[in-house]
């Protein structure tokens, strides 16, 4: 069977013929809320789901039983399509089946979001979590804080690459999404079953809201009305000032961006906020003084709890990279793991929900191949068959309560070297075809995969399903030659990276 995600089970006579009649749809609570039973026949198809959500995903593997033409956006050929004749029982393995798509870096056109939902509902993944702000950019309407997009959402120029000396484009690069473009992409991602999770990064990355109000930062220790929107991809050391003046303008903040975003998680960052303004201000020491804390890691935490707080009392909750454990973790809050797994295994040990999305594993900004043509090489080799193999839950929690805590899988794509949607395409198809299966199907460990099974289904109708698509994929031969970027650096990690085997 040429399906991309696997189904749980097929039962298949070994007939086919046109796809005759209509197709039936209709909802049955018994089966799980993703769950659906598809049956195909000469009379038509007939697809049960547990939910509306269950009856669109068995929709979309009626589409891909239907050939790759069906994923045009006009029939090319006359008459019904030629199908196999057989029922398909098939549930996910895991409720959130995530991409992270970075927009601050490189900002994305609004139609190249709604195109991104197109392609994550193809694959049967449920969340876009939208990066939206961060250093080099602030993408979402505030209307109460206007300077945040007026400045925050330009900056005069972008390193280009990697390299060293730094070389730069000196173009001006920025924009940002109105209040009615995210909400017309949240209605447009819920047709689709697909959850919109906004990212607003604090108290670390934070210098495009500097940049526009200078107040937000660390005054008594640096000119904050000197800084602008960055261009580089440094670890930024401008960070917000833990005072209550800056949690009530992320509170008023939140408020209009939970007016917009319906999701029940919450993203708020909390990941590389460097901490040495923190150390050389009086106003934040004496913050730790105040509260009792024992350092700057403890103040890190205080900041989340309080948005942990100020989310759970308008039914939301909190979600961050690991390093909003340092310190200690709120008590509400899910862990997204990007560093290794040691933080999502503590995480899930303690109670709290994670997604797995190590970078070590589904960063898809990493590079996927070792060789020269590669456009701009970044980061470990993360191969189509490296990202199959992943496995979300690591051996320490496998066949332990604590494995029910992992409750999905996100590749994600950070975007510093992905200036446009063709590079975001060059990078995260086809790999993201193999998250979508891990996600989803409940695979054998990742030594007993059979990759070599996916693969051939991948070349049997896969890339040519994306090719209808219209995605600029990695062909599996190598870059084309004008998906190249010859001098533009980039930077390898030389150690080698660690795999789940090694997360004990």
């Amino acid at each position: 069977m040429n399906l991309v995600p696997a189904p749980v089970r097929v039962d298949w006579q070994g007939a086919a013929g046109p796809l005759g009649g209509d197709v039936r749809t209709r909802v049955d609570p018994g089966l799980g809320a993703e769950a659906y039973r598809l049956s195909t026949s000469a009379l038509g198809a007939e697809i049960v789901g547990g939910s509306p959500a269950g009856v669109f995903w068995g929709r979309q593997t009626l589409r891909q039983l239907q050939g790759p033409d069906a994923f045009r956006r006009a029939a090319i050929e006359p008459g019904p399509a030629v199908v196999p004749y057989l029922v398909v029982e098939d549930a996910p393995r895991f409720a959130w089946r995530g991409f992270m798509l970075d927009v601050a870096r490189h900002f994305l056109p609004k139609d190249d979001v709604l195109r991104y939902v197109d392609l994550l509902a193809v694959h049967k993944l449920n969340v876009l979590h939208l990066h939206l702000t961060d250093d080099q950019g602030w993408r979402v309407q505030i209307r109460r804080y206007p300077r945040l997009t007026e400045v925050g959402a330009w900056r005069r120029r972008t390193r280009i690459g990697w390299g060293d000396p730094v070389t730069w484009d000196e173009r001006p690069h920025g924009g940002f999404y109105t209040q009615d473009d995210l909400r017309e992409i949240v209605a447009y991602a819920a047709e689709r079953h697909v959850t919109v999770v906004p990212e607003i990064d604090l108290p670390g990355h934070s210098q495009a809201a500097i940049a526009s109000y200078p107040e937000l930062g660390n005054t008594d220790v640096i000119d904050t009305s000197a800084l602008e929107v960055l261009g580089d991809w440094l670890i930024n050391p401008n960070v917000l000032a833990p005072t209550d003046a800056v949690l009530r303008f992320y509170e008023n903040v939140l408020d209009e961006v939970l007016e917009i975003f319906p999701s029940r998680f919450v993203h708020l960052g909390g990941d590389e906020c460097l901490k040495d303004q923190w150390r050389a201000s009086a106003t934040a020491q004496a913050r730790v003084r105040e509260l009792g804390l024992a350092g700057e890691d403890e103040l890190q935490s205080w900041i989340v709890r309080h948005f942990d707080r100020f989310l759970a009392a308008r039914g939301r909750r909190l979600i961050g990279w690991d390093e909003i454990a340092q310190g200690g973790l709120a008590e509400g809050a899910a862990v997204m793991c990007w560093r290794w797994y040691a933080g999502g295994i503590a995480a899930a040990e303690a109670g709290h929900d994670v997604v797995m999305c190590p970078q070590q594993e589904v960063y898809l900004d990493h590079v996927q191949a070792a060789g020269a043509d590669e456009p701009v090489p970044f980061g470990w080799v993360h191969t189509l068959e490296d990202v199959y193999r992943f496995e979300p839950v690591p051996p320490r929690l496998a066949g332990t309560p604590h494995a029910a805590r992992v409750i999905g899988a996100q590749a994600n794509l950070w975007t510093e070297v992905a200036e446009n949607r063709g590079r975001v395409d060059y990078q995260a198809f086809p790999r993201l075809a193999a998250l979508a299966e891990v996600a989803w199907s409940r695979l054998p460990g990742p030594d007993e995969r059979d990759f070599a099974d996916f693969e051939r289904r991948m070349h049997a109708a896969h890339y040519a399903r994306l090719d209808a698509l219209g995605v600029a994929y990695r062909p599996p031969t190598g870059p084309l030659p004008w998906q190249r970027r010859p001098g533009v650096p980039g930077r390898m990690h030389n150690k080698p990276r660690k795999t789940w085997h090694m997360a004990k």
